[in-house]
């Protein structure tokens, strides 16, 4: 059975609505949940994430908004934090970890961190036992991968393409497909462009798939109740996971 992981930006448009929104697609068939960690600058994600993280940061998000909804999400469902490095190091990585201990939150991902620093906050996620994802992409060389992938924990992100958040570019990942599973037995999950349109030619010859900016358009529509919204990501995440595993 391949694996959904689903990505919510935290609190948008409200606490509440991150947990039932967040049950309701496990419900619905969602494995992992990455849930955002607002922030000014996302650099890997496109317009529809930021527009997530903006709307957000203008309804007065703190670091606690995101410790009271994950302590509600964690232990009911397999959960990571998707961030970017300034709140974590901001607050401080420990501190971080420590909650995530505290909640039952099971690792982060971090885009923004290159693999060489991860390994320096590495005895840190081991000495909680927190997995801190691994990405590769397709501008990587087969020795790089090697690096990367051979301590991998959980899962690894293989990037679609080199750009950002949901613009749907596309590139042959045969050679990284190949040369990651040659190197680690860690699940591959692929993201950036998936949906419920390219969901199931893009999970060929991999573990799983992240979705992202499919679920947070809807988020940030305005034009629907919560309720709405809801039923809309949802029916997505339904319609995902029959097609990745036919």
């Amino acid at each position: 059975m391949k694996k959904l992981v689903g990505y919510i930006t935290c609190s948008v448009p409200n606490n509440n609505f991150s947990v039932d929104l967040a049950l309701s697609m496990k419900e619905a068939g969602v494995d992992i949940l990455e849930l955002g960690v607002p922030f000014s600058d996302p650099v890997a994600d496109g317009p529809v994430i930021e527009k997530a993280n903006q709307i957000a940061l203008e309804n007065k998000f703190s670091l606690n908004d995101l410790f009271e909804v994950s302590s509600k999400i964690a232990p009911n469902m397999d959960m990571l934090w998707m961030g970017y490095m300034n709140p974590f190091y901001n607050y401080g990585i420990e501190n971080f970890l420590k909650k995530a201990d505290e909640f039952g939150v099971n690792g982060m991902i971090i885009p923004d961190v290159p693999f060489e620093e991860a390994q320096l906050i590495k005895p840190l996620f081991d000495k909680y036992k927190k997995a801190n994802i691994s990405f590769v992409a397709p501008t990587h060389s087969e020795n790089r991968i090697k690096q990367i992938v051979q301590n991998a924990q959980k899962f690894i992100y293989m990037v679609a393409y080199a750009g950002i958040t949901g613009s749907g570019q596309q590139e042959d990942l045969s050679f990284i497909i190949e040369t990651v599973k040659k190197y680690s037995d860690t699940p591959l999950y692929i993201g950036f462009g998936v949906d419920e349109k390219t969901c199931k030619e893009k999970a060929k010859n991999v573990d799983g798939v992240i979705v992202g900016s499919a679920f947070v358009k809807h988020l940030i529509d305005d034009s629907l109740s919560n309720s709405e919204k809801i039923d809309k990501i949802t029916k997505i995440v339904r319609e995902i996971k029959e097609k990745i595993n036919e």
